[in-house]
């Protein structure tokens, strides 16, 4: 009986990543606008422009699907919706919008948001924050300093990304807290993108210490007024960048 070459079936874990693997590459190419709307992305132009099973294209377009970037019908198949279906709010939307030629844009608008949330989230912390949360955003905002203050922007964009969530955890509402993610990677984004100055802004590092003793000394006008200012900066500075995504210095 002539011999069989062993192939090792995919196990799970291998067709996660090659799906991931896709999803990392078509993702992009719907949200940059190389497939416009309209355009058919059925399982076997997936399959044949990224080489992988009808499984794994079938995984893959069911996550673009699920994120309102294609939608699938009997008639016309899978077909890529424009911006406006898009699922805005979602982790991987927003960070291949973040890579794309419309950074500038889009980081002004998240920043638009932040200002439409945080200030209000940090009133409503100051009001209902429990001991330990008080206690931590005082660590955090000093951690921030020291981190700002030596020029280390990894350590400084950890403890900023922690110290918004806290925030937001902190006022109360399931609907703010329900946007950290978008926060956060709006903030990653940021220093990723190298749109954050070398060695963040003192006033920007002092504003965020005023927060944290305003939610501390349970003062909710002072919390907001300083989260205001933090915010409103950051979106007239992405304003300032339009779409071009230059550096901030």
């Amino acid at each position: 009986m002539r011999e069989v070459p062993f192939r090792p079936r995919a196990t799970l874990a291998d067709m996660s990543t090659l799906h991931e693997q896709v999803l990392a590459k078509l993702g992009p190419l719907i949200i940059s606008g190389s497939l416009e709307p309209g355009s058919n992305v059925n399982l076997e132009w997936v399959q044949q422009e990224f080489g992988v099973s009808r499984t794994v294209a079938r995984e893959a377009v069911q996550v673009l699907a699920s994120k309102r970037l294609v939608a699938s019908r009997r008639r016309t198949g899978v077909t890529v919706l424009p911006e406006d279906e898009w699922d805005s709010y979602d982790r991987a939307v927003i960070r291949w919008r973040l890579d794309g030629p419309e950074r500038g844009r889009y980081l002004h608008q998240l920043s638009q948001l932040r200002t439409a949330i945080e200030p209000p989230a940090a009133a409503l912390a100051a009001r209902y924050a429990d001991d330990r949360q008080r206690d931590r955003m005082v660590e955090l905002g000093a951690a921030m300093e020291s981190a700002g203050e030596a020029g280390d922007l990894t350590t400084f964009l950890e403890h900023d990304i922690a110290f918004h969530r806290l925030l937001l955890e902190a006022s109360g509402n399931v609907m703010f807290v329900g946007l950290a993610h978008v926060v956060e990677e709006v903030l990653r984004g940021r220093t990723l993108h190298r749109l954050m100055p070398v060695r963040p802004k003192p006033e920007a590092r002092r504003l965020h210490l005023v927060v944290a003793e305003a939610v501390a000394g349970r003062e909710p006008e002072v919390a907001g007024a300083a989260m205001t200012a933090i915010c409103v900066e950051v979106a007239d500075e992405m304003g300032r960048l339009g779409g071009n995504g230059v550096p901030a210095r």
